[in-house]
């Protein structure tokens, strides 16, 4: 298929719920293969739609009817399955973390040189609308001058949840620090800039697993902006909450929707005489449309071959991060 053609073929390895999410957010792209560990998996997301389920991650990424192959596994198989759709000459987006280390991504990145094909990273916070609406107030430069971001970010798990995936160190590459805590990360890294002093301790403070199920991070830039950031998997009320702090004023994002509470951001502006802040609060209600937005930008990513916003850069910086916070909290 060129780039100029108007619907994308996709496979989905990784069937379960992003994976469900990814094929429902693909508007005029069409669902053509999909592959699970679980069959019935790739089975119940696969015949609705009219895709071929296939037996294998070798069996969908070679397959010539295929333009982009979407991967939403568990950790441990992110960057192989990535690594075989560019070696297969398919574009990819691939769900964040990208990779348990750096050197996952690493590798990723050098396949898809090789290959010469594009690689989005599914950080999809930044598609929510109170994060896009608060970097395009940050982008006109209302904000003045950065000081800080504050971030919290956390759930309270689920019966179990000690003897799920994730709280396999093999299968996941930690625990809540590169699950949530990458978002928080990620974010903070949009709007501060790179860290060049990293911070932090990865603590398991009520689940008996032997992952991290609490994250406390303090992340500093160059120019000596700082970011405080706390993910957390022993958070009783599901919570998302990211202040960014500039010279002359402050944003505050709230809320995911569903169990998070509906999305909100507000804006306060400083005034000269200081005091109260002007405020202007914008609430969003309603599905959460941040992985359709997410997708329609990659794909005219791969129409026009222009290299994605949100790409393997992006993922090594918060892994890189991640891995300091891991290796003894100081960096």
């Amino acid at each position: 298929m060129s780039p100029a053609a108007s619907q994308l073929r996709v496979g989905i390895v990784g069937c379960g719920l992003i994976g469900r999410k990814r094929a429902a957010a693909l508007g005029q792209d069409r669902l053509v293969a999909c592959a699970d560990l679980d069959q019935r998996r790739a089975e119940a997301l696969a015949v609705p739609a009219g895709a071929a389920v296939c037996h294998s991650v070798d069996d969908l990424v070679r397959r010539d009817d295929l333009d982009v192959v979407i991967v939403a596994t568990t950790h441990d198989a992110l960057a192989s399955v990535a690594m075989a759709a560019l070696e297969a000459r398919k574009h990819v987006l691939v769900e964040k973390p990208a990779g348990r280390t750096v050197a996952e991504v690493e590798a990723i990145a050098r396949a898809a040189a090789a290959a010469a094909r594009l690689v989005h990273v599914g950080f999809n916070h930044r598609y929510h609308p109170a994060l896009r609406r608060a970097r395009e107030i940050f982008a006109r430069g209302e904000l003045g001058p950065m000081m800080m971001v504050r971030g919290r970010y956390g759930h309270g798990g689920r019966p179990g949840y000690e003897r799920e995936w994730r709280a396999d160190p093999v299968r996941s590459g930690g625990g809540e620090l590169i699950d949530q805590g990458v978002h928080l990360i990620d974010l903070a890294r949009w709007f501060l800039g790179e860290f060049t002093e990293v911070r932090g301790l990865a603590t398991t403070l009520y689940w008996a697993m032997t992952v991290d199920d609490n994250a406390f991070l303090m992340l500093r830039t160059a120019g000596g902006q700082v970011a405080f950031l706390h993910a957390s998997c022993s958070e009783w009320k599901n919570l998302f909450s990211l202040e960014i702090y500039g010279r002359s004023g402050k944003l505050h994002i709230e809320g995911l929707g569903g169990s998070y509470g509906v999305e909100r951001l507000a804006w306060y502006r400083m005034l000269p005489e200081m005091g109260p802040p002007e405020t202007t609060i914008w609430e969003f209600p309603g599905p959460d449309t941040s992985w359709t937005v997410e997708w329609a930008e990659f794909a005219e990513d791969i129409r026009q071959m222009r290299a994605p916003a949100t790409g393997l850069a992006d993922a090594r910086a918060a892994l890189a991060v991640v891995e300091a916070v891991y290796r003894g909290g100081a960096g």
